[in-house]
C-alpha cells in the first residue's frame, strides 16, 4: 500500500502547516517532493528576471506600449459594451429575460454602488488580459442571494488548497483599499469569488500574456526607446571625436559637444572643429538598422498575442473595403466569442445556486456586432420575415426601433401563400369532375341581332328560334 498510497496521494496530502494569524485558516506549506503550481497569483516564476531585450516587462511597462494599449482596450470595451442578460427557461421551453431577478440588475446595470457594469466588466477584462486573471469578492445577504460584486486586485489574489484539498483564496490587503482596512491577508471561500481564469497550466488560474510574451514586448519596448534617443540626440547616431594631440580633460570636450549639437533643439547644426579634430560616426543608422520595418513588426506581434486584426490596432497595409468587414466579423467569431464564454460559464458556475441552474442563465447579446451593413441586414431580415421565423417586432427590437401593436399585426409571423407540404403539392393539380361545368352566377348578355332584332326574339318567318343553341342554365351565358 505504500507505494499505491504515493501515487494516489491528493494535492492536499503531505503538507506541513504553519498559522497565519489567530482566527484565520492555516496556509500550507508545501514539500519539496509536492507539485507547486507556479501561477498561483502573481508569483510566475518565468516573469523574475528582465526580458532578453534587456528591457523590464511588467503589466503596467506593457500598458506603455501603445500596441499592448489598444488590443487591452479594443477587447476590454468590447466586452463591457455587450448588452448581458440573465434568462428564464419557460415551462414550453422558450425563455424570457428574468428581469425580476435581483440579479439582473447587478450584471446589467450596477454590480455595486460605486460602478455601472460596463467599468466592472472593463476593469475585470482587463484584469484578465494583463494578469491572466480576474477576481470579484461576491457579497451575500442573510439569505445568500448576491447583492453586490467588487473588483479584487489579481495581483494580490493567491489560489491555494487546504489540507482536505478544498480551494481557498487568499486576498493581501492594502491599505489604500479602505480607511479602516490595514495590511494582512484575507481568506475567502470559492463561494464567495468570481474568479474567471485564462488560459493556464492547472486549468484553476491562467497566466499572464504579458509574462509569456514578455521578450517580444521587451524588444518592442527597446525599439521604441531606441527611436526616442535617437531623435533626443537630434537625430544623428553617436560617433568619436578624434584628436591629433593629447586632449586633457576628454570629458569637459564631450560635455561641450553635447551642450551644443546633443537633442533634438540642436538638430542639423552646422559644427566647427578646430585643432585638427575629426567626427566619425559608429553607430548604425536607422535606416540600416531597419528601425521601421522592426517596430512595425512587433505591433503585428503584439496583435498576435491577443489575436486583435492589426487593422483594428491602425494597420491598414494588408486591409481594404473588400475583406475589412470580414476581418471584423472573424473578430467576433474567433476572438470574442471564447472570452465570451469564459465569462458566461464563470458567471453561471459563481453566482447562480445549484436550483437556479437549471432555470437561469447568463448571456451575452453579440447580434450588434454581427449585423453587418445596412443593405446586408435589410435582406436578412426580408428572408427571415418571408420564411416565418422573425415578427416585424422581433426585427424593430434589433434595429431599436418602437414596437408594433399586436393589434395591428406586430407580432404575427408570416410565409408565402405558394409553399404547400410535401405530401400536398398536388392538391391544386386535380382539376377533375363529374362531367358537368360548374354553375355560374354571371348575368345574361343580351346580343342584338343584324337588322335590329335582339337575342331571345322569335318573329322569324320561318318561325325558328332565333336564339343561338346554349347552354341554358338560369338563362346564364357560359
Amino acid at each position: 500500500m505504500g507505494i499505491f498510497s504515493g501515487l494516489f496521494r491528493s494535492r492536499g496530502a503531505g503538507v506541513r502547516w504553519t498559522p497565519l494569524a489567530e482566527g484565520e485558516k492555516h496556509r500550507p506549506s508545501r514539500k519539496a517532493r509536492q507539485p507547486q503550481n507556479s501561477t498561483s497569483g502573481s508569483a510566475y516564476r518565468f516573469f523574475l528576471g528582465g526580458s532578453t531585450s534587456g528591457k523590464s516587462v511588467t503589466e503596467r511597462s506593457a500598458m506603455q506600449m501603445t500596441a499592448v494599449y489598444a488590443c487591452v482596450r479594443i477587447l476590454s470595451e468590447s466586452i463591457a459594451g455587450l448588452p448581458v442578460h440573465l434568462y428564464r427557461y419557460q415551462d414550453d421551453g422558450r425563455k424570457e429575460k428574468a428581469t425580476d431577478h435581483a440579479l439582473y440588475r447587478l450584471l446589467h446595470d450596477e454590480p455595486n454602488p460605486e460602478m455601472t457594469s460596463f467599468v466592472f466588466r472593463e476593469t475585470l477584462m482587463t484584469h484578465l488580459l494583463l494578469w491572466g486573471n480576474a477576481y470579484s469578492q461576491i457579497i451575500r445577504n442573510g439569505k445568500g442571494e448576491v447583492v453586490a460584486l467588487y473588483p479584487l486586485m489579481p495581483n494580490r489574489m493567491t489560489v491555494d488548497r487546504d489540507e482536505r484539498g478544498r480551494l481557498y483564496y487568499s486576498y493581501q490587503v492594502s491599505d489604500s483599499d479602505a480607511p479602516t482596512m490595514k495590511g494582512g491577508t484575507v481568506n475567502l471561500k470559492p463561494t464567495d469569488v468570481l474568479h474567471i481564469p485564462g488560459l493556464g497550466f492547472d486549468g484553476l488560474v491562467g497566466y499572464s500574456p504579458i509574462a509569456m510574451a514578455k521578450n517580444a514586448i521587451g524588444m518592442a519596448i527597446a525599439c521604441e526607446e531606441y527611436g526616442a534617443k535617437f531623435f533626443a540626440n537630434g537625430a544623428t547616431p553617436g560617433g568619436i571625436l578624434e584628436h591629433p594631440g593629447t586632449v586633457k580633460d576628454p570629458s569637459r570636450v564631450r560635455d561641450s559637444w553635447n551642450a551644443a549639437f546633443g537633442g533634438s533643439g540642436n538638430a542639423n547644426k552646422v559644427a566647427v572643429l578646430e585643432e585638427g579634430m575629426k567626427y566619425t560616426p559608429i553607430s548604425i543608422s536607422p535606416e540600416q538598422a531597419q528601425f521601421l520595418e522592426t517596430r512595425k513588426f512587433q505591433i503585428d506581434e503584439i496583435a498576435r498575442i491577443f489575436r486583435v486584426p492589426p487593422h483594428m490596432v491602425g494597420d491598414l497595409d494588408k486591409s481594404s473595403f473588400s475583406n475589412i468587414e470580414q476581418q471584423s466579423l472573424e473578430f467576433v467569431k474567433y476572438t470574442l466569442e471564447p472570452w465570451i464564454v469564459r465569462w458566461e460559464q464563470s458567471i453561471n458556475r459563481a453566482l447562480l445556486s445549484e436550483t437556479e441552474k437549471s432555470s437561469y442563465f447568463v448571456r451575452f447579446n453579440v447580434e450588434g456586432l454581427l449585423r453587418g451593413d445596412y443593405q446586408s441586414r435589410m435582406e436578412g431580415y426580408a428572408t427571415a420575415r418571408q420564411n416565418g421565423w422573425m415578427s416585424a417586432n422581433d426585427i424593430r427590437e434589433l434595429e431599436k426601433l418602437d414596437r408594433i401593436p399586436a393589434e395591428d399585426g406586430g407580432d404575427l409571423y408570416l410565409i408565402n401563400g405558394n409553399m404547400l407540404p410535401l405530401n400536398r403539392a398536388g392538391d391544386f393539380a386535380d382539376t377533375t369532375t363529374s362531367g358537368k361545368e360548374e354553375e355560374s352566377d354571371e348575368e345574361v348578355l343580351e346580343v342584338e341581332e343584324p337588322g335590329g332584332s335582339q337575342s331571345g326574339n322569335t318573329d322569324r318567318n320561318d318561325g325558328t328560334d332565333t336564339v343561338p343553341e346554349r347552354h341554358h342554365r338560369g338563362g346564364k351565358l357560359v
